[in-house]
């Protein structure tokens, strides 16, 4: 498939390994927090899948409603620990990714995909263990036409995401950090959790005197 019509940005940072560990460590519902309770993506991207959880480096990919062309044109831009970030415009008529896109990505070194739009094969990609959240599920597949861009800024769920922005997900949702906020974010959360950890043992307390 010839790729002429989709746009390529390759001059951006990835994050460091370390700091993404760092991240993985802690909830998107405390990150959040930490964030002044901003940079989270709208509550219409969940996880397909149960349990899913993915923190990486966004490589976002920009393509037309129900094409996805670039998403494939995206395979051979990913580095291992990236995230993709797919704008896909919300559109409910057609699946931009499906459990063959779902497990390329795992092959190329993918942590996973947020995609502003909807998937399909959501079974068999809860089978593989690809971390994907999308606005939903349709068996309808995409045309493949294109135009697109791939590592350029797209808006997801009410959020700007940069290319090398960290990407976290989990149940709950999905949260943006741009990394000159790393730092501040990962010092925050973990005053959160210390505070979380005294306000549970509170409750359990009173759980004793109430017995």
């Amino acid at each position: 498939m010839s790729h002429d019509n989709v746009r390529v940005n390759t001059a951006w940072q990835r994050a460091d390994r370390h700091v993404l560990d760092q991240f993985r460590e802690h909830s998107v519902a405390n990150l959040g927090d930490a964030l002044d309770r901003l940079n989270i993506v709208d509550g219409g991207i969940a996880p397909v899948w149960t349990g899913a959880r993915a923190v990486g480096t966004a490589l976002p990919v920009l393509t037309v409603a129900g094409d996805n062309k670039a998403v494939i044109a995206a395979l051979e831009h990913i580095r291992p620990g990236d995230i993709l970030v797919i704008n896909a415009f919300g559109y409910d008529g057609r699946a931009v990714v499906g459990d063959n896109l779902a497990q390329r990505f795992a092959v190329y070194g993918a942590v996973g995909a947020v995609v502003d739009g909807y998937v399909r094969d959501g079974a068999i990609i809860e089978k593989l263990g690809v971390p994907v959240f999308a606005r939903g599920l349709t068996p309808a597949g995409p045309f493949k036409n294109g135009p697109g861009t791939i590592g350029e800024p797209v808006a997801i769920g009410g959020v700007v995401v940069n290319p090398g922005d960290i990407v976290a997900a989990d149940e709950d949702g999905v949260i943006v950090i741009p990394p000159h906020r790393a730092d501040e974010a990962l010092a925050a959360v973990k005053e959160i959790v210390a505070r979380e950890a005294e306000l549970d043992a509170e409750v359990e307390a009173l759980r004793s005197r109430l017995a």
